[in-house]
């Protein structure tokens, strides 16, 4: 074994241990001798936490914990060394390792200096209620939003004006700061700079060296045709802008549709309900309904029984992408009379008079009797 420990017994594993159990075990060493959890103890602390990380490097590789279950530590190239591990092991456990500020570790030190030299802005939300109509057929608005704009006085630059940002002197323009940590080194923001690399020696009076002020943008948003209740628009670039001249967030726009007093929307679809008189439904007759453009001629057949469904074609709402338009859906109410003339009440006594009792269900339509009887 060359003086190495056995690397089973370094994470507490069988030989027959699965490879979510090496993966476990490897996990519980890495959270308790990591050295930053270790602060009295570090060295100790970093031998194990080395120690552990080789033994995961060999025996979470099939091959060569093959060929260290055949020949021991003699069969890993290169004498089964450390410096011989993957260190693309440690991207699985990033969130041990993030937990202690070591996220430079796996790559993303560049990728922070990145983000902190041109933070981009905030995106914002704006709620905006709009009408029934609006809604289904389109309609060109203006809206006030209040948001982080660039300050004019040093154009977003946070410098005041006739002076620019120097170089930050502890990270050399970096934005982030290497230590060596024991095996292996680490990238972490620069504290004097704050990640930007840069240091502003003179900042702008106005801004107070943030590059933005508090504003107030007028927008002129389209609104397509078909939008319901819980829409989104995105409008590109019309966030808050961000710190130092940081490219602007996004504004999304979440849309409310009103209610409307005699329509109801299910998709692309309309509903209305209307009435109709006991004539009208017995004998037919053609009525004028609303929609959303006028009114409508729907012809109502005779014998219509209340709660019957009728459909306009494409007097409903129009798709959003431009493709066709929904149907209105038109439910008739037949509506009893409870006030009658003289005249109406001589008229439907004589039809009572005329027409035998006959409440059973499945027998001749009343409509149907009505028909017989002035035929």
């Amino acid at each position: 074994m060359n003086g190495k420990s056995d690397f089973y017994e370094v994470l507490g594993v069988p030989r027959s241990a699965s490879e979510q159990e090496i993966k476990k075990a490897y996990r519980k060493m890495a959270l308790q001798w990591h050295p930053d959890k270790n602060p009295d103890n570090k060295d100790h602390a970093e031998e194990k936490f080395k120690e552990a990380a080789e033994a995961y490097s060999v025996l979470s590789d099939p091959q060569r914990k093959a060929r260290y279950d055949q020949f021991g530590h003699a069969g890993l190239s290169g004498g089964g060394g450390f410096s011989g591990f993957d260190p693309n092991i440690f991207s699985e456990f990033s969130d041990i390792f993030g937990a202690f500020g070591f996220g430079d570790l796996f790559g993303e030190g560049r990728g922070a200096k990145r983000r902190a030299r041109n933070q981009r802005g905030a995106d914002l939300r704006y709620d905006l209620e709009i009408s029934f109509e609006e809604a289904a057929f389109g309609v060109k608005t203006k809206i006030k939003i209040p948001r982080m704009e660039k300050c004019s006085a040093c154009n977003g630059s946070g410098a005041k004006p006739g002076t620019g940002p120097t170089q930050c002197h502890a990270c050399g323009g970096q934005g982030h700061l290497r230590y060596q940590q024991g095996f292996f080194s680490i990238n972490r923001t620069c504290g004097t700079c704050s990640g930007t690399g840069r240091i502003l020696k003179n900042p702008c009076s106005r801004c107070r060296g943030e590059g933005r002020v508090r504003g107030e943008k007028t927008l002129e948003l389209g609104i397509p045709a078909g939008v319901n209740s819980g829409s989104k628009l995105r409008v590109s670039g019309e966030g808050e802008v961000g710190l130092q001249g940081g490219p602007p967030g996004d504004l999304y726009v979440v849309l409310y549709v009103q209610e409307h007093p005699f329509f109801e929307r299910e998709e692309h679809d309309l509903f209305c309900k209307v009435p109709i008189s006991f004539p009208q439904a017995s004998l037919g007759a053609k009525i004028k309904v609303p929609t959303l453009e006028g009114h409508e001629t729907l012809q109502i057949p005779e014998g219509t029984q209340s709660g019957s469904r009728f459909r306009i074609r494409g007097k409903g709402v129009p798709h959003v992408n431009g493709r066709g338009r929904g149907d209105l859906y038109v439910s008739v109410n037949v509506v009893t009379p409870t006030r009658l003339t003289r005249e109406q009440r001589r008229l439907l006594e004589q039809l009572g008079s005329l027409t035998k009792p006959d409440n059973q269900p499945g027998e001749k339509k009343l409509a149907d009797k009505v028909r017989d009887i002035f035929s």
